[in-house]
């Protein structure tokens, strides 16, 4: 395999691992009310686990609510129960054909813990990226030794992967730490 196609291949994993990161950032709590907060959120409808986004529309009105309106009004209870027995922490209520979730501001506190839990889904993502660059590194060692390319093409290719490495922990701390002002700001 050419050294360009190792290189492109490791590099859309960690494009693939960067979008996964910013996914579970998206489902971190803020100080403020957002629908990334139940975009994980499955709901036993009809004995199936079910996305919450399949069965009602979400909708973040204000700062300090999320309104969820099904499009069964029949669901509302399991959705209620979904939510109740969710890590949200955040008490439902049913109000006629809706479901608001009210959020409370964060403490000082509360802040710091999220900020910490925050660093720690960056340093799974740098870890993530690093085991990339080694996967790359070896199946580099493995062509050059297969005789597929020449030590020089390997060497360049390592310096390259290290490249793509460097600048995507870069975006991991970017992102990391807009969050992190994100939470303590808000």
């Amino acid at each position: 395999m050419p050294t360009k196609q190792i290189i492109t291949e490791h590099e859309n994993t960690m494009k693939s691992s960067i979008d996964h990161l910013h996914h579970e950032l998206k489902g971190i709590r803020t100080g403020r009310a957002s629908t990334g907060l139940v975009d994980n959120l499955r709901v036993d409808y009809y004995g199936s686990p079910t996305p919450l986004n399949q069965l009602a529309t979400v909708s973040a009105p204000d700062a300090t609510s999320i309104v969820i309106k099904p499009f069964d009004p029949a669901a509302i209870k399991d959705i209620v129960k979904a939510l109740t027995t969710s890590d949200l922490n955040l008490p439902p209520n049913a109000e006629g054909k809706v479901v608001r979730l009210t959020v409370p501001p964060l403490s000082e506190d509360r802040r710091k813990q999220i900020v910490t839990q925050v660093k720690q889904i960056g340093e799974h993502s740098k870890v993530s990226i690093r085991n990339i660059r080694r996967d790359a590194n070896k199946q580099l060692d493995d062509e050059q030794k297969a005789k597929l390319i020449s030590e020089d093409d390997r060497d360049k290719g390592k310096r390259d992967i290290d490249e793509l490495t460097k600048k995507y922990v870069s975006i991991i701390d970017d992102c990391i730490k807009a969050k992190s002002q994100e939470i303590m700001t808000e």
